[in-house]
């Protein structure tokens, strides 16, 4: 149990047994699925349920920032405006690709089951490794000047729900096809955008979107 194999083991498994099976899972059957005899594997490694969850968003963060960082970088050389669009491309293509690098095979629908944890939801932002998820949070929140700051943070807190869905979807339904991946992956990027930069209509002002506070969500 003292492998550091047995902790990735408990990675892989308590990923793919949550995308299945939801966040509530006992955490034997996670133990089990991850071939470790002993029932509190999952305490041992990552002290609680809380902890298993916060491990397994970590696994990915580094290299997900890492290549939103570059995206980021090549965005700025060419000198092209803050749209929407190559925002929301930035923030979300590599979730198509980084997590699989490494091993992955259900991190989209594990994000969308355990999408309500404080882990997957409410991540500060102002930490440093969480740096260019923050710098594009808050350009879409600038670029959404014609909704009022209202309406662009309860937008971008529905981005995430809706992300998650669609790429569990995207994971869920995979094309054989390299065409009908790109399809697919251009697909969600036009719904997010569609998301976020849809003009509000005269009259509909609903209370949903008079949440407090004028920041982008994550962003004290």
């Amino acid at each position: 149990m003292n492998s550091p194999d047995a902790r990735e083991l408990m990675l892989l498994a308590g990923e793919r047994t949550i995308a299945e099976r939801g966040p509530h899972v006992a955490l034997r059957d996670i133990a089990v699925a991850a071939g470790q005899r002993n029932n509190s594997a999952v305490h041992y490694h990552f002290g609680s349920r809380d902890g298993l969850i916060a491990a397994i968003i970590e696994r990915h963060q580094p290299a997900l920032e890492s290549r939103r960082t570059e995206l980021l970088a090549e965005h700025e050389a060419s000198g092209a405006p803050d749209s929407v669009a190559a925002l929301v491309a930035i923030l979300v293509r590599p979730m198509f690709d980084v997590p699989y690098a490494e091993g992955s095979t259900h991190y989209a629908r594990f994000l969308e089951q355990a999408r309500a944890h404080p882990a997957v939801t409410g991540p500060n932002l102002n930490e440093k490794r969480w740096q260019t998820t923050r710098v594009l949070v808050a350009r879409l929140y600038h670029a959404l000047a014609e909704l009022t700051p209202a309406q662009r943070r309860y937008r971008l807190q529905a981005m995430t729900t809706v992300m998650f869905a669609l790429l569990a979807d995207y994971e869920r339904f995979a094309q054989p096809d390299e065409g009908e991946r790109n399809d697919a992956r251009e697909g969600i990027l036009a719904m997010i955008v569609g998301l976020l930069s849809e003009p509000v209509r005269t009259g509909d002002h609903g209370a949903a979107v008079r949440a407090s506070g004028s920041n982008p969500p994550g962003i004290s």
